[in-house]
């Protein structure tokens, strides 16, 4: 199996800001707010791209109707799940 790597130099602004290339973000699907995850290790800096649990259970469930916003919708029913699990 052959991996493909890309790399690109960017330059670092006057406020430490970098622009990532257009086909990188293309090829990773990051738009205008999408969350990114930077983790330090010594003198790296790796970027991860965070999807939400909607996007992620995106068509995997047959739902009459979606909550406006799943993740939120998640976060409620589980602490709902928990005060019902410890109250017993």
């Amino acid at each position: 199996m052959w991996v493909i790597m890309m790399r690109r130099l960017v330059t670092v602004d006057e406020r430490g800001r970098i622009t990532i290339p257009s086909e990188i973000r293309r090829k990773l699907g990051i738009k205008k707010g999408s969350l990114l995850e930077l983790t330090v290790d010594d003198d790296e800096i790796r970027v991860r791209l965070v999807k939400s649990v909607a996007e992620k259970c995106f068509g995997k469930y047959k739902v009459k109707k979606w909550p406006k916003d799943l993740d939120e919708f998640v976060v409620e029913a589980i602490k709902k799940w928990w005060s019902e699990s410890t109250s017993t």
